[in-house]
């Protein structure tokens, strides 16, 4: 039985959430060995002069650790 981790990252981007999750999980795995899934657990904009400027998210990122 493998034993695994959760970590969070926030992550963001100027074009969507999904983007944002996109940009987290690939940079996530620069880092990160044997990541195997992850959920949102909050998104939320940023908002200036009535415009969305920038999506985020903050991601729980799950890996297994090894031997």
């Amino acid at each position: 039985m493998a034993v695994a981790r959760v970590t969070e990252i926030i992550s963001a981007s100027k074009q969507s959430f999904d983007h944002a999750v996109q940009k987290g999980i690939k940079r996530a795995n620069k880092t990160l060995k044997n990541i195997e899934g992850a959920w949102v657990q909050d998104q939320k904009v940023v908002v200036k002069k009535g415009e969305i400027e920038e999506y985020r998210v903050t991601l729980k990122v799950t890996f297994i650790l090894e031997d």
